[in-house]
């Protein structure tokens, strides 16, 4: 039987029930995909991870890595193309690898492509289905390659300096300019 690292997919599938509160697909399929990267990453060097979607792949990466949004290590660009990208932080050469669900691979599993390419209603779906066939397929529907992250996306965010605003009497970063952003545009909140 497959494995995900060092878990079954049965324990993966617990945690992923546990951290997203539920089997979900995607999360299922980015533990595969966060997998594959992690194995093909050069032993004992730091890495950051960028998600392509903003929905279920970044909590795969979350459980199986270091990287996670609060230590700034995870970044999402939402993109809608479900990718995960792991690369070297440590060594400037920002290289690493990138793993996508490849979608000629996909024909296969009509369960999974039924879910993926939303070919049919959520309520019309069976999910028992859908994660048998996710068990089953495992590695086999994802591609991987080698690429080399633009210098500016590796670069560490840095706050700058911090401001208390004169409205709501809060601390933000004194970038955004004489009042928070939310103090400036009545966003959020009414």
């Amino acid at each position: 039987s497959m494995t995900i690292l060092k878990y079954s997919f049965e324990e993966y599938a617990e945690m992923v029930k546990q951290f997203h509160g539920s089997e979900a697909p995607g999360v299922l399929i980015g533990g595969f995909m966060v997998a594959l990267a992690v194995e093909n990453m050069k032993n004992n060097i730091l890495y950051d991870a960028i998600s392509e979607t903003r929905t279920c792949l970044p909590d795969a990466i979350q459980l199986l890595t270091p990287c996670t949004i609060g230590n700034g290590w995870l970044k999402i660009f939402n993109y809608g193309r479900y990718a995960v990208t792991l690369y070297d932080k440590e060594h400037n050469l920002h290289e690493g690898v990138r793993v996508f669900i490849d979608t000629q691979k996909m024909k296969d599993w009509p369960e999974i492509s039924a879910w993926f390419f939303k070919l049919r209603p959520r309520k019309d779906q069976k999910k028992e289905k859908i994660i048998d066939e996710i068990r089953r397929a495992g590695f086999s529907i994802l591609n991987i390659e080698q690429v080399r992250i633009q210098p500016e996306i590796a670069l560490k965010q840095n706050k700058g300096a911090i401001a208390v605003c004169p409205e709501c009497m809060e601390a933000y970063p004194l970038a955004d300019g004489d009042k928070c952003l939310p103090c400036q545009n009545n966003i959020l909140y009414r």
